[in-house]
């Protein structure tokens, strides 16, 4: 018997605002992860785990570094002669051509390239959170259901829960009740943005929809759909019991890394069983010289440390110099931290450099170095500063 045949939409084209200076020049799924990958490897990995091989990206802003990243899809095994990865950007020449304005708006815009591929399901996904997952496994489950959507949930803390869709959660995993970032949740469950939809009832609900709200627009899958499909009591709910964490904030990205520096991390990203593939490969292997302190890191191929490291990632291509100090941090590629500098709880994004005798950060709020920035010798930047990249305007 064949399996059903399952479509994959990863939405990668939101402007990633809230992670500030690191999507200013850069797609949000291509920013570095755990040194030498991307965010966008981790839904990437599962549709290739998850025997998924037709994968479409959805893309618009910042769109060359997400798809130099992506090329022909080769680390995930989606570069095939028939199907594979289809990349999507904003288009024009038809009705539903233009700028994206929301993942429901997205959706809709390509409802009839998924409808001539006519899929059993279609599985859609954000790609800014860390998580490992079976989309084939929640298809198949959908499928028998017979629901319209089924929404994979976890659960967050309270006072986080205000960010995310809220859903109460009845007999038989229906979901009885759907709220969109509310003010005052009811409950701490939430969707992680993995969502199966049945393509024909849903693509003609979101039809439906759209001529009904009219100027006011589809906007994100939480403010009409998704309603929609919860009070006709067609939507369901399967849990996700591992990790998941949504870095799509600065403090949830640096904290996020200190999860993954550990000595036990959260998620294996190596297990043979269901490893997170990405695009790399180009570097050598770290050095640590002589002299230097190295503990409770994460250490990528291609950097050189001689100074002191702690509770930190170093990406591809970062160097520390001897009697620099690099504490509870998160160094892209590129770096150079010069002799005698400090860096402190921060995240210094590609191609920053730090002066010697310079200090970065402190206690407290995380401090941000846009890609590129040069903190001058002996300089000071304080405890969750900001500092751009110097070629914006």
């Amino acid at each position: 018997m064949a399996l059903p045949r399952v479509l994959a939409l990863v939405l990668a084209g939101g402007a990633g605002g809230r992670l500030e200076l690191l999507t200013e020049q850069r797609a949000k799924p291509a920013v570095p992860f755990a040194g030498v990958y991307r965010l966008i490897d981790f839904p990437l990995s599962n549709c290739q785990h998850s025997y998924i091989g037709d994968v479409w990206v959805s893309v618009q802003y910042n769109p060359t570094s997400l798809s130099q990243h992506l090329a022909n899809g080769q680390p995930w095994d989606l570069d095939h002669m028939d199907g594979g990865l289809l990349t999507l950007p904003p288009y024009q020449g038809s009705e539903r051509g233009g700028w994206v304005s929301g993942t429901a708006d997205s959706l809709w815009r390509y409802a009839p390239l998924v409808r001539q591929f006519d899929p059993d399901a279609l599985v859609v996904v954000s790609s800014d959170a860390v998580y490992k997952l079976d989309y084939r496994e929640v298809a198949d489950e959908h499928l028998e259901s017979g629901a319209e959507v089924t929404m994979v949930t976890t659960e967050v803390a309270e006072d986080d829960a205000p960010r995310y869709g809220i859903v109460e959660v009845g007999d038989g995993g229906r979901v009885t009740d759907y709220a969109y970032k509310p003010e005052q949740p009811r409950t701490t469950t939430a969707t992680n943005e993995v969502f199966v939809f049945s393509p024909g009832p849903t693509l003609d609900r979101l039809d439906a929809l759209s001529a009904e709200v009219g100027d006011e627009g589809l906007a994100d899958l939480g403010s009409h759909l998704l309603p929609a499909q919860t009070r006709d009591g067609l939507a369901r709910a399967h849990p996700l019991r591992g990790y998941w964490r949504d870095v799509g904030t600065v403090p949830a990205y640096w904290q996020a890394h200190q999860e993954f520096r550990s000595a036990e991390p959260p998620l294996d990203l190596d297990d043979p069983r269901w490893p997170v593939h990405t695009r790399g490969g180009l570097h050598s292997a770290a050095r640590v010289l002589r002299g230097a302190e190295v503990e409770d890191s994460l250490v990528s191929g291609g950097t050189r440390v001689a100074g002191q490291v702690s509770g930190s990632v170093l990406s591809p291509g970062v160097v520390v110099e001897a009697g620099a100090t690099v504490v509870d941090s998160v160094l892209l590629p590129g770096v150079r931290v010069r002799a005698g500098a400090t860096v402190t709880r921060a995240v210094l994004d590609d191609g920053v450099e730090v002066g010697e005798r310079a200090a970065v950060g402190g206690d407290g709020e995380i401090t941000l170095v846009g890609r590129r920035a040069t903190v001058e010798a002996g300089a000071q930047v304080k405890a969750g500063a900001r500092l751009p990249d110097p070629d914006e305007d």
